[in-house]
């Protein structure tokens, strides 16, 4: 992959445009803009280490290429204890190597798209979480946190089972103390989690920690027009999937003629494939080329906004939208593909962090089965 442009040669207002491009709000950006003239930006993405990643974890990526494009000092929170929070998504027994695997696969996505990762810190939410500095703030944090807000605050992140149970209270005052452990100005995440953001905006410096800057990206829609599901393997596209096996996916994604809502195939190219282009030109520019519709000299999309209005008028058929999405998808995924295929320790990582279902279903029938089991009484009754 080609070198990035040095963010030496980056005004102010051109690093700005880099931290907040594509982003569905920002909150506190005079904030940011007030420190990327004096130094660099800290922040930090979390990321529950849970489901396997997919395709889809190209968009924060990519996020955080720019960041560290703009000359940001970046943290990945690989929040090990929010996963085992998080319902029954990670058993206690995998916590280890589903983060072991997290770094890795990101890792791998960040030097797909080009970035040098100088300037990025892996950090694991059990290095300090469990301390008693953490304990200590957190139930300093619990006295100022009503149960309604602290459990509203997770819903749209926490997977729900019913009746809220206390973790769903204990996962969001977590990720506030999060901001100042890790000593960051701005926190990178969803949309979904607005609601935690707006949380720690009230409740930070009632508890003597400042308030930091807040970036949401928006909800990418899914294959099937939905929202992503890592259970649902009709939503999302694998990063262990084939080349062959990203075609079919692609073929078979929905892409409505001239339909922009819920176009999971148009939200890739807006951002992935357009900013992915833009870290790749020397001169700063994003650019995609197709052959339109009735066209016979190809035609360069600079900006999302030139995609609309050839999907919109038909110029971009689904046809050729989707050859450009497979087209850029396999050559990232090709990318994470090589470099896991050179790591043996990353393979007997992946093995150990999401292991044969089939085997689990047979150690839990059996587990059941011993714990079913009526043991014979053979003591002899006395005469």
């Amino acid at each position: 992959m080609s070198a990035l442009p040095s963010h030496q040669a980056l005004t102010v207002d051109q690093k700005y445009e880099l931290i907040t491009s594509n982003l569905q709000e920002v909150i506190r950006g005079d904030f940011i803009r007030e420190i990327l003239p004096v130094r660099p930006l800290k922040l930090y993405q979390g990321t529950a280490t849970t489901g396997r990643p997919h395709a889809a974890y190209f968009v924060p990526a990519i996020k955080i290429a720019q960041f560290l494009q703009a000359g940001c000092k970046v943290k990945v929170l690989l929040a090990d204890l929010h996963g085992f929070l998080d319902a029954d998504k990670v058993p206690e027994g995998v916590l280890e190597s589903r983060a072991q695997y997290y770094e890795r696969v990101i890792g791998a996505l960040l030097r797909a798209v080009g970035v040098k990762l100088d300037n990025l810190e892996f950090v694991r939410g059990s290095s300090y979480q469990l301390t008693p500095e953490f304990s200590s703030d957190l139930l300093r944090l619990s006295k100022r946190v009503s149960v309604h807000d602290a459990v509203k605050a997770s819903s749209q992140i926490v997977k729900s089972t019913g009746e809220p149970v206390m973790a769903d209270g204990i996962y969001p005052m977590m990720q506030l103390l999060d901001e100042e452990y890790l000593d960051v100005d701005a926190e990178f995440g969803g949309i979904e989690q607005r609601k935690t953001f707006a949380l720690a905006n009230d409740t930070m410096n009632k508890v003597g920690f400042k308030v930091r800057a807040h970036l949401m990206n928006p909800m990418v829609p899914g294959l099937a027009g939905g929202k992503i599901s890592s259970s649902d393997p009709k939503s999302k596209i694998d990063l262990v999937d084939d080349p062959e096996t990203i075609r079919k996916k692609i073929a078979k994604a929905y892409c409505a003629p001239r339909e922009l809502e819920g176009n999971g195939l148009l939200a890739f190219i807006q951002h992935v494939l357009l900013p992915y282009s833009q870290l790749q030109s020397q001169d700063g520019k994003a650019a995609i080329t197709a052959t339109l519709k009735d066209q016979s000299d190809p035609t360069t999309f600079t900006c999302f906004a030139e995609v609309v209005i050839a999907y919109e008028s038909d110029l971009l058929t689904p046809q050729l939208a989707k050859k450009i999405v497979e087209e850029g998808l396999v050559k990232l995924i090709t990318s994470v593909h090589q470099d896991f295929e050179a790591d043996t320790e990353w393979q007997r990582i992946s093995e150990a962090a999401y292991p044969d279902p089939n085997m689990i279903k047979a150690q839990k029938k059996q587990q059941n089965k011993n714990a079913n089991t009526v043991v014979p009484n053979h003591t002899e009754a006395s005469g």
